[in-house]
C-alpha cells in the first residue's frame, strides 16, 4: 500500500438542498391568528348573552305598577282641650280664684255624664302681671306688679265620641259662671291604625300585580322575578273632602270620619 495515497470523507456541498426539521407543535401565524379570531367570537357571544340576561333584569326593561287601596273609617277615640285663666292681686287670691274654677268645670262635665278618668287638669301656671307707667308728658318711668295671671288646661279623653262632641260644642253654663273658658276644637283618633294599615298594604300590594300581570299581557311577556318593591307613605285625610295629598304622609284628627290611603310600587324583571 502506497502510504502517499490519502483517503478522505467526501464532504457535502454547502450549496446541496435540504429541508430542516420544525419544532414539534409550532404553529404558522396564519393558524395563530385563526384560533385568536375564535377565541375572540367566544368572548362576543358570551358577553352578548350576559349582557341580554342583564337587560331583561334591569329595572328600565322590567314591568313596573303601582297599586293603591283605600279605605274609610271612623274615629274611635276623641281629645278634647279647654283651658281657663283668672286674674288676682296676690298669688293666694289668685290660686283660690282658679281653683274655684276648676271645680266648676270639672262639676259641669261631671254633670255632662263626662267620667272622672276621663278628665286630666294640667299644672297651674302663674305668672306675674307689669303695667307700664309714664309721666305727664308721655315720658317712660318704669313698671310695677300689678297682680298675678293663672292659667289652667283640661284635658279630656273618651272612646263616647257623642257625648264629648256634645260638651265641646255647648260651653255656655261655663261662660255664664263668670269663668274666662277657651274651648279646643276636638281631635280624633283610631285606636285601630295599625292593623288599617297592614289590610291596606296587603290590597294595594295585590293592586300592583293585578296591573303588572294585565301589562305583561299585553306586551307578550311573562313577570319572573320580583326585582324591587316600594311601599308609599300613608295619607289619612276627611272623607270627601279636597284635601291634597302630602309628600310626607298626612294624618288628620280635625275630621271625625277618615279615609287611609296607600300606594304600594313593584318592578318585576319580565321574559
Amino acid at each position: 500500500m502506497n502510504e502517499n495515497n490519502v483517503y478522505s470523507v467526501p464532504q457535502q456541498s454547502a450549496n446541496t438542498n435540504h429541508r430542516e426539521k420544525k419544532p414539534r407543535g409550532s404553529k404558522t401565524p396564519v393558524v395563530i391568528a385563526l384560533i385568536a379570531a375564535l377565541a375572540a367570537i367566544a368572548c362576543v357571544s358570551i358577553f352578548s348573552v350576559s349582557f341580554v340576561k342583564y337587560k331583561k333584569s334591569a329595572n328600565s326593561n322590567g314591568i313596573t305598577a303601582t297599586g293603591s287601596a283605600s279605605q274609610n273609617f271612623e274615629s274611635d277615640l276623641v281629645v278634647w282641650r279647654g283651658s281657663f285663666s283668672t286674674y288676682g292681686y296676690t298669688p293666694r287670691e289668685a290660686y283660690q280664684t282658679i281653683k274655684q274654677d276648676a271645680d266648676t268645670v270639672k262639676k259641669y262635665l261631671l254633670d255632662n255624664k263626662i267620667s272622672e278618668d276621663e278628665i286630666v287638669f294640667s299644672s297651674v301656671t302663674i305668672s306675674p302681671n307689669y303695667v307700664t307707667d309714664y309721666n305727664e308728658e308721655g315720658n317712660y318711668m318704669g313698671e310695677h306688679l300689678d297682680g298675678y295671671n293663672l292659667y289652667q288646661e283640661i284635658t279630656v279623653t273618651s272612646t263616647d265620641l257623642d257625648k264629648v262632641d256634645a260638651v265641646s260644642r255647648d260651653i255656655s253654663k261655663l261662660i255664664e259662671s263668670n269663668i274666662t273658658f277657651i274651648s279646643e276644637s276636638p281631635e280624633y283618633y283610631y285606636t285601630k291604625l295599625d292593623e288599617l294599615k297592614l289590610e291596606l298594604i296587603e290590597q294595594a300590594t295585590e293592586n300592583a300585580r293585578a296591573r303588572i300581570d294585565i301589562i305583561a299581557a299585553g306586551s307578550k311577556s311573562k313577570p319572573t322575578r320580583l326585582i324591587n318593591a316600594n311601599l308609599g307613605v300613608f295619607q289619612i285625610t276627611p272623607q270627601n273632602s279636597d284635601t291634597e295629598y302630602s309628600y310626607g304622609g298626612s294624618f288628620d284628627t280635625s275630621s271625625r270620619l277618615k279615609t287611609a290611603t296607600i300606594t304600594v310600587k313593584l318592578n318585576y324583571a319580565v321574559d
